[in-house]
């Protein structure tokens, strides 16, 4: 029963950061290609970009992607609100992680 839940949890979660890349890669990746920035380079999506732009957290990113700001256009009339967190969410992890190919 333990190996079940643990098994459902894991395809849950592998489930939710497909969905997460699929978001990004259909929404993001046209500007931002694993992290670069094809219209602002010096404002690309790695770590210490994110820091010293005071992007670094769900919260700004989500505000980022929902409203626009310069060379960004606003998605908040495109996206539901969930699909702009797992963006945010996603863009963050990839960042610590340099966005690494999978």
């Amino acid at each position: 029963m333990k190996i079940n839940f643990f098994l459902s949890f894991l395809l849950a979660l592998l489930a939710n950061s497909f969905n997460e890349k699929k978001l990004f890669e259909s929404n993001c990746s046209i500007c931002h290609p694993i992290g670069k920035n094809l219209i602002l380079p010096e404002k690309d999506l790695k770590k210490e970009n994110l820091e010293s732009n005071g992007m670094n957290s769900i919260s700004s990113i989500r505000y980022q992607i929902k409203n626009g700001k310069n060379g960004m256009p606003a998605f908040g009339d495109r996206l539901k609100e969930k699909e702009i967190e797992k963006i945010a969410e996603y863009v963050l992890f990839q960042a610590s992680r340099n966005f690494e190919k999978d």
